[in-house]
């Protein structure tokens, strides 16, 4: 029965976490992003985003964020969240579930502790700045 399910691979579909200048801080702060840097349009798009591990010997996690979107164009980004600089140094995943066409895709992204720094960027396509990119 399972060798009859078929899961999609999610190609040219991630998330990057961007460094960006806030005004309502007046600081620099992570931002991340979905980009879509397929020739497909996405539909019906949720993402829902944790953190968790060890802090100091104990174990912390963060409450659940859902989003949800209805559509994204083919190459093109769309900010997700914020991430607070205390939850950089847990692990942040973020399952992404979305359509194209009819079929469902589904991944889950971690970004592992402490690996949003500025030591671990590169050029983030279609937003074109500096970000931790996790396919």
């Amino acid at each position: 029965m399972q060798k009859d399910i078929k899961i999609p691979e999610v190609k040219n579909v991630f998330m990057a976490a961007v460094k960006e200048w806030s005004d309502d801080f007046l600081a620099d702060i992570w931002n991340v992003y979905l980009v879509n840097d397929s020739d497909e349009d996405l539909h019906d798009i949720m993402v829902v985003s944790k953190a968790f591990g060890t802090l100091n010997g104990e174990m912390r996690k963060t409450s659940l964020m859902r989003h949800a979107l209805v559509e994204m164009p083919a190459v093109s980004a769309v900010k997700i969240e914020m991430i607070e600089d205390s939850v950089r140094a847990l692990n942040n995943e973020f399952m992404l579930t979305f359509f194209v066409g009819n079929t469902l895709y589904d991944k889950k992204y971690t970004f592992i502790a402490n690996s949003i720094n500025e030591k671990a960027v590169e050029e983030v396509p279609h937003l074109w700045k500096p970000g931790v990119i996790i396919r």
